[in-house]
């Protein structure tokens, strides 16, 4: 949602409160099915715009996305066997470091997609990294050992891709069914990009370590 949105949804949301103080100054006066119209017309606007704008700041915790874009930088250093710190660096420059088990990594995000008239507004499909995680090649180990899983965005108090979700009937032009993964090994010092495009997340090796580690996966 643009500048504009929020403009339109600052507006809406003025003219309600200012329907709602007119209500009530009708009310005192005595008008009181005018000022019961003009009361009840201010909370659903009022209602209406701060929904609007509940989802709006939702979308601002999602990234847009384009074409294929970079969307983190993952590098690996060996703390023991099958113990690893992370580290994850963002197109935005943020850094963060985990500490993973297992002699894989996966990292998971949500995508938004559009349909129809939201299509024809404008709305660029948006991403949010959901989750880090270490993990185990062989199931065995995956179902015995200690799993270690971080996450990389804040649950929202109103969230649209869940939402979504639930009541798709009500939001018809909004996808939200579309989850993307990806894992590779890890090893001391390897590096690697993950990257979205249309299909989902990928990732690739960045230096010899990272390709050394992929080819004797």
């Amino acid at each position: 949602m643009g500048s504009l949105g929020i403009v339109v949804l600052a507006i809406v949301g003025t003219v309600g409160v200012g329907l709602c103080f007119g209500g009530a100054t009708r009310i005192v006066r005595r008008k009181v099915i005018s000022g019961s119209t003009f009361s009840l017309s201010g909370v659903v606007l009022t209602l209406l715009a701060g929904l609007g704008l509940g989802v709006a700041s939702n979308l601002y915790t999602y990234q847009r996305f384009t074409h294929e874009q970079p969307v983190a930088e993952l590098q690996f250093q060996r703390i023991s066997d099958a113990r690893f710190v992370a580290r994850l660096e963002e197109p935005s420059g943020d850094i963060r470091h985990w500490e993973l088990q297992g002699d894989e990594w996966q990292l998971d995000a949500r995508v938004l997609r559009w349909h129809g008239v939201a299509t024809l507004m404008g709305f660029d499909p948006l991403y949010r990294l959901e989750r880090i995680s270490g993990r185990h090649g062989e199931v065995s180990r995956e179902r015995t050992e200690t799993r270690t899983a971080y996450a990389l965005s804040e649950d929202a108090s109103l969230d649209l891709w869940r939402f979504a979700r639930h009541y798709q009937q009500w939001l018809p032009w909004v996808d939200a069914t579309y989850g993307s993964a990806t894992y590779l090994p890890m090893a001391d010092n390897a590096r690697y990009a993950v990257r979205l495009n249309a299909g989902g997340l990928i990732a690739r090796p960045l230096n010899s370590e990272g390709e050394g580690a992929v080819r004797n996966w």
